[in-house]
């Protein structure tokens, strides 16, 4: 997932992570002056150790050039700029740091290359303290660091982890700053009273080569010229989006969204740009980076003229199993007329009304319900009721999810779940292990009941295998995701069954067939079934637990 992309996006978090990195010991290099001058020199000298040998210095120089290079290219490609307000606020921040970035190296990195200064810290502080440019240093220390902090966010904001640590990161993200600018004052104060006082300025700025009158115009000079190229890439970089800005106007292209509006958009954008070109709200949580698929939407009509998924595209789309009507706005370029539905809305909720909204699966599907649940909880308190729910649920329910069911609907004392695999087989083993699970899980349960002197709980449970839909079922924004189908009642109505056969497991033949598991010597009957056409030749087990001694190909 965080690999996802072009190699351009790829380029630029590698970069991105290199500056960061630079940063991070940058700061903390320079927090340091709030403990002591040695501390801060011993670090710089261990940090030049590695940014000022050839290899090192040729990687930060890498980074420098490429990730803001590829930033102004991507730029520039640009089809529209309208985007989200965060990453605009981060592209402005991109585009404000070289202007003082650019001065902070000719007077450290080029000013020791040329003139052999000493650059250490005190040297840089003394240089810029009680004028303008510490303070233009310090907000270049901040931008630095908060375009920093959203790129990274951007990065990993799709990674489960990093949600959990976010309050953690937040924290460190404060701290960093803060202690970076503890130490600058810190450090400021000491070494320009030293100066002020004037006794070691000699000793002080010998030891820096202190840079002549020339060499500070010298310098001077070449910050200019850095600052005017960069300043020239910019134009170029708004050169080129105009020029390509008035080309394209010259072509357009129709984009109709289900249960939205209709648009003309120009062609060689993206879907995702044209949505965004036209306020249509669009999800796209990478940014329209192709390293997720929250801006998918489904090709209702014209997805024939579109070219086949290719590199990131398509291994998004491969990642979800995706339909072949599916495809990634933010990967698209609409040459024809488009009908598209939105597969997510902003607010993170999945969009309806598309033809292929419901699938059908061949898959596998238990009924579990509490036996005599009404006579037990008759005169109990509505908190005790649920309590005592509650905790059956707790006990069962890991032993569905571990064997890779999920829950689909609780049905009061009972649950429906479904095990979605990707065969047939695969289902149904998985529920056929999850039946066995049960039956243990509800043995320990009984046991614990016992030992507080409550009446143990028995349960019914029907397993059938067989075609069913999966879809969203319900109104407009209030519609789970669930299953319906025949599948779904002959299991009810084995589960049913159970009672009359005091048993606590119904399993049909179709689960038995599709496990791979031999019949011709199980005790299989007929069952005619209300609500099924046809009789259902099932397999009636007193115990779950017992399950593998009746079917050995199953295991334990």
């Amino acid at each position: 997932m965080l690999w996802n992309g072009d190699w351009i996006t790829r380029a630029r978090i590698i970069s991105g992570l290199i500056l960061l990195t630079y940063a991070v010991f940058h700061f903390i290099n320079l927090g340091l002056g709030l403990i002591s001058p040695e501390a801060m020199e011993t670090m710089q000298e261990a940090r030049h150790l590695i940014t000022r040998n050839p290899l090192g210095g040729l990687i930060l120089i890498t980074a420098l050039l490429v990730h803001p290079g590829l930033a102004l290219w991507r730029l520039a490609r640009r089809r529209s700029l309208r985007m989200p307000l965060s990453e605009a606020f981060q592209t402005l921040l991109g585009v404000l740091i070289p202007l003082q970035l650019l001065r902070h190296i000719t007077h450290t990195t080029v000013a020791h290359g040329s003139f052999a200064v000493n650059d250490d810290y005190p040297y840089i502080i003394v240089l810029m303290w009680n004028a303008p440019a510490v303070w233009w240093q310090s907000a270049l220390l901040l931008a630095v660091w908060v375009h920093g902090c959203m790129g990274l966010h951007f990065w990993l904001r799709l990674t489960n982890w990093w949600h959990r640590s976010l309050p953690y990161m937040i924290g460190l993200a404060v701290f960093i700053p803060s202690f970076a600018l503890a130490g600058l004052l810190t450090e400021g104060r000491r070494i320009y009273d030293i100066f002020v006082e004037g006794s070691q300025r000699a000793a002080l700025m010998a030891s820096y080569n202190w840079p002549s009158r020339d060499d500070f115009a010298t310098l001077r000079l070449i910050e200019t010229r850095m600052v005017q190229i960069f300043l020239a890439l910019l134009v170029l970089t708004a050169l080129a989006y105009g020029t390509q800005k008035l080309l394209r106007r010259r072509r357009s292209v129709r984009i109709t969204y289900q249960h939205g509006p209709a648009i003309t958009a120009e062609k060689g954008l993206t879907l995702l740009e044209m949505s965004r070109a036209h306020a249509v709200p669009h999800t796209a949580l990478c940014g329209g980076k192709g390293r997720c698929t929250t801006c998918r939407v489904i090709i209702e009509d014209g997805l024939a003229d579109l070219q086949p998924p290719e590199g990131a595209e398509a291994r998004g789309l491969a990642a979800i199993n995706a339909p072949q009507t599916m495809r990634l706005a933010c990967q698209i370029r609409p040459e024809s007329a488009l009908t598209v539905c939105r597969q997510f809305r902003p607010d993170g909720k999945m969009a309806r009304a598309h033809a292929s909204q419901g699938e059908e699966h061949q898959l596998a599907i238990l009924f579990l319900d509490m036996r005599g649940f009404t006579a037990r909880t008759s005169g109990q308190l509505p908190y005790d009721v649920v309590f005592l729910l509650n905790r059956f649920f707790d006990s069962i329910v890991p032993a569905i999810t571990d064997n890779g069911g999920s829950i689909d609907k609780y049905l009061g004392d009972g649950l429906l779940a479904v095990f979605e695999a990707d065969t047939a087989q695969k289902s149904a083993r998985s529920a056929l292990f999850a039946a066995c699970a049960i039956g243990h899980a509800l043995d320990a349960f009984n046991q614990t009941l016992l030992s507080e002197g409550e009446a143990v709980v028995q349960i019914g449970m029907g397993l059938h295998l067989g075609e069913l839909v999966i879809g969203e079922i319900g109104a407009a924004g209030n519609a789970p995701r669930t299953i319906i189908g025949d599948t779904v009642n002959a299991a009810s109505r084995l589960e049913g069954a159970s009672k009359e056969q005091e048993a606590e497991l119904m399993v049909s033949a179709a689960v038995l067939q599709a496990a791979g598991c031999e019949t011709a010597t199980l005790e299989l009957r007929d069952f005619h079934l209300r609500g099924v056409s046809g009789p259902l030749a099932a397999l009636t087990i007193r115990q779950a637990s017992t399950l593998p001694e009746v079917l050995p190909e199953i295991g334990s």
